[in-house]
């Protein structure tokens, strides 16, 4: 225990970053607590990645049940399929007590202390705790900052949270709008479409940059798009902001062009979901009595080893991981920059590396990838003096898809020409969130396409895209 102070290690934030610091924080003999004002779990729990997966599974199913087509391959005839809103509405619900529940007992058992209330810095190795007890301070040798991120609702854009809402409503599928306005063509707005799609909602996807998908590896999307979007009930608009939403019924949206801002129409859906990305909670934190500012875009600047920064010096036991610094807002990303700011805390040396966390949207079929695109490692090999080189195949030529009957789908690996080093690593199909990992354990090492090449897959397995991927680079 540090001498003079309450606790080794105080957290401003109890979602998944928060936790994961919690739990590896006991492990290596801090006395801890954790401070949380609103839900424990934070968003992933409560109003993202737990209740959205729940929604996805559901509908994905409805969605299986009524492509009469896909099941007549197989064989299989099924009559009508009938759904209730509110039970899938309740699944997502009770999915979310039981994970938050599971959450807040680890904590407890390990020995946390949970804080309730609005924890803030109040200097130098201070926190202020105000809830409905008034306010407390207590004091810690190190602080980590997890508040998370809020919902971006751009200017112009009025929500109500019953008709023009973001995500955070979308997750209690409180209706089911007969047209939705789907604002933004990230993961959140795809999986999205892809709930609403499978229960019956028409779409009007509206996507301001010149191209839907607009992180995702140009191929990955050029194939998600004829899968994902075009078969289905949804309408595209392009190159289009919405420069004002007016909630109602019906809901009027004004569409504008994104480059030249020249109006082009009006129109009149019966609900929008506003799903143009996030921005961190940086707000109210206290980081003025430290001397800390926030970065232009409301992030808390830190270093590599999640130290938080003041003009560029190292503010002394101070911490920020999760979405509030910006690095990469996932949130298994902010469990393991949580694990990275403890080792550092107590003299382990460690840095994360993002090149290797993969990223997935749960669409159907699922969208991943890790490290790279083509064209961001074209930057690099310019920047460094290599050449890069691609390698893909397709889930067309694999056993196991085929078997499914789902052989929709694409791996593409990039990697270095001179060396073989695998820098990203895009999967669009079946399942294609699992199958990440065996790349990002291969970028973790740094490894080249001739020693994947010779890895043994189990046939027939989806694997075997990725085995064949890697074949193909060294043929080449």
């Amino acid at each position: 225990m540090s001498q003079g102070f309450d606790y080794d290690l105080v957290i401003i934030g109890a979602g998944v970053g928060g936790h994961g610091a919690a739990l590896h924080a006991v492990s290596c003999g801090l006395k801890t607590a954790i401070i949380e004002a609103a839900d424990m779990g934070g968003t992933c729990v409560n109003r993202g990645c737990i209740p959205s997966k729940a929604l996805l599974a559901a509908s994905g199913r409805v969605r299986e049940l009524r492509d009469a087509h896909h099941l007549k391959s197989l064989g299989i005839q099924v009559g009508s399929v009938e759904f209730d809103r509110q039970a899938i509405a309740n699944h997502a619900d009770n999915l979310v007590s039981k994970i938050q529940g599971d959450l807040t007992n680890s904590l407890k058992r390990l020995g946390v202390d949970i804080i309730r209330g609005w924890g803030k810095i109040a200097g130098a190795q201070k926190v202020t705790v105000s809830g409905d007890g008034g306010e407390k301070t207590i004091t810690a040798k190190d602080i980590i900052l997890s508040p998370g991120s809020i919902p971006f609702v751009p200017p112009g854009i009025e929500v109500d949270g019953k008709t023009v809402f973001t995500s955070d409503q979308g997750v209690k599928l409180e209706s089911l709008p007969n047209w939705v306005a789907i604002i933004g063509s990230g993961y959140i707005g795809l999986e999205f479409s892809d709930i609403y799609s499978a229960l019956g909602c028409e779409i009007t996807m509206i996507e301001a940059l010149d191209q839907l998908m607009p992180g995702f590896d140009r191929d990955i999307a050029k194939l998600a798009e004829r899968v994902l979007i075009t078969p289905r009930d949804i309408e595209t608009k392009v190159g289009i902001y919405a420069k004002k939403v007016i909630p109602g019924s019906p809901v009027v949206i004004e569409l504008a062009d994104f480059k030249t801002k020249e109006d082009l129409d009006v129109i009149e859906v019966d609900a929008c979901l506003v799903a143009t990305g996030r921005i961190p909670a940086t707000k109210n934190l206290g980081l003025e009595s430290v001397g800390v500012e926030v970065d232009r875009r409301n992030f808390i600047p830190v270093d590599d080893r999640m130290a938080v920064l003041s003009a560029g010096e190292i503010v002394p036991h101070l911490w920020a991981i999760g979405d509030a610094n910006g690095k990469m807002m996932l949130a298994h990303a902010a469990s393991a920059q949580g694990i990275v700011a403890v080792d550092n805390i107590v003299g382990r040396e460690r840095t994360v590396d993002y090149r290797s966390i993969p990223a997935a949207a749960f669409t159907h079929p699922e969208v991943s990838y890790v490290g790279l695109t083509e064209t961001a490692a074209k930057d690099l090999g310019q920047a460094e003096g290599f050449e890069i080189a691609t390698s893909k195949s397709y889930f067309k030529g694999n056993s196991k898809a085929l078997a499914e009957n789902e052989a929709d789908g694409i791996a593409k690996v990039v990697y270095r020409k001179d060396t073989g080093e695998v820098l990203g690593v895009h999967i669009f199909g079946l399942h294609a969130s699992d199958l990440i990992h065996e790349a990002s354990a291969a970028i973790a090492n740094r490894q080249s396409v001739q020693s994947l090449a010779h890895l043994v897959h189990a046939h027939p397995t989806l694997s075997e895209v990725l085995d064949e991927a890697y074949k193909r680079a060294i043929a080449i």
